[in-house]
């Protein structure tokens, strides 16, 4: 295996977590899969048998630097690449590939992983980070790895597999087959959804990416080329003049370079509040969790308790004809109680209150958006 160079992404804000994610301490610096490190030194640490700390990377926000270097000291301050602004996932990929490339040559694999998923198989996941590599010296590509879908979730955006690139295996992970892609989808309607299911052709989009340095260089140089050219005249210094633009719209979309992996390791990309459900009750992965407790900030939570069978409580409770909800209070001494209540979450941070349905937590992203707009409010951002 080429010399491998893991990137984390860990600049988002987190926001359908919210109250518990706020702007200067969101989702990936919370303790939220099962031990006592966070989502973002949880993603490091899975990465250790693959590269050592000196070889890992993190890229962030401005605002976020300090606590990324507070919960991860053992990566070299040098290997902290921090946005003066938010530009969105090209710029990041650009700008940490060209820096890995200038150090250590663009032979090298690099691999972006997102700060805050959730994994439960760790031995599996390496095996097939290791697969895919082998999947990327070989053919000169961009593999992603994909998740195959277990229900038509309407929270993700798909892949669509195109012919067979062949099978790769490393340790556990035999004959693992890998495929070109032939489009990558937006988040789908329940009925688009339902018909990606179906058809056992799409898979979710992960948003891990594995490729040799000199490939990613490459195609960045033909689809974005003005963005390329001035982050390596410029380096970060051009954010300022960058525009915002996802990778997979910048290279992905257009490149014939890219392949597929499905996977299954496990996975969770913690997207809201119903996530923490599905890892509590084993439905995050193909096995349940060892233990169905798990921790955000210094509360500890209990998958459920003899009063109310059917909910998740992360907090004091007593409820009265309340089932199928979902219960947080950072304060291990407040009491939430509920009565009549069915499918909604009730989540408790200081000096803020979330209440919605189950099914309404996508929007959460709207109503932070709304919050910050109002300037009796921002500051509980």
């Amino acid at each position: 295996m080429a010399r491998f160079i893991p990137i984390i992404l860990a600049g988002g804000k987190g926001e359908r977590f919210w109250p518990v994610s706020r702007l200067k301490w969101p989702k990936q610096f919370l303790r939220l899969d099962g031990s006592q490190r966070s989502l973002l030194q949880s993603t490091a640490d899975r990465l250790l048998p693959l590269a050592p700390w000196e070889s890992l990377f993190v890229i962030t926000a401005s605002h976020l630097a300090e606590g990324v270097r507070a919960q991860l000291p053992e990566i070299p301050p040098e290997n902290i690449l921090v946005e003066p602004q938010g530009r969105d996932t090209a710029p990041a990929v650009a700008w940490a590939t060209l820096e890995v490339a200038k150090r250590y040559g663009e032979e090298v694999v690099c691999g972006f992983f997102p700060a805050d998923h959730y994994i439960t198989d760790r031995q599996r996941y390496c095996d097939t980070l290791r697969a895919a590599a082998d999947l990327a010296v070989r053919e000169g590509a961009i593999a992603t790895l994909s998740i195959h879908p277990t229900f038509p979730s309407t929270g993700y955006g798909y892949i669509e597999q195109g012919p067979q690139a062949g099978t790769f295996s490393a340790g556990i992970v035999a004959d693992l087959p890998a495929y070109k892609v032939s489009r990558f989808t937006e988040k789908p309607d329940q009925e688009t959804a339902e018909g990606f299911l179906k058809s056992g052709r799409y898979s979710w989009n992960s948003g891990i990416f594995i490729f040799p340095a000199a490939v990613m260089i490459a195609e960045l140089e033909t689809y974005a080329p003005e963005m390329t050219a001035a982050l390596k005249d410029k380096g970060v210094d051009a954010y300022a003049t960058l525009k915002k633009l996802s990778i997979d719209y910048a290279v992905m979309e257009k490149t014939d370079r890219a392949y597929v992996m499905p996977a299954n390791f496990g996975w969770d990309d913690l997207g809201d509040w119903n996530a923490i459900e599905r890892m509590l009750t084993g439905k995050a992965s193909e096995e349940s969790t060892p233990e169905n407790k798990t921790q955000v900030g210094d509360a500890q939570l209990e998958g459920n308790t003899q009063n109310n069978a059917q909910n998740i409580e992360l907090c004091q409770h007593l409820g009265l004809d309340t089932q199928g909800s979902i219960l947080y209070s950072a304060d291990a001494n407040e009491l939430i109680v509920t009565i009549g209540l069915e499918d909604v979450v009730v989540v408790r941070d200081g000096n803020a209150t979330l209440i919605v349905k189950k099914d309404r937590t996508q929007d959460i992203k709207q109503i932070v958006k709304t919050i910050g707009q109002d300037d009796r409010f921002k500051h509980l951002l």
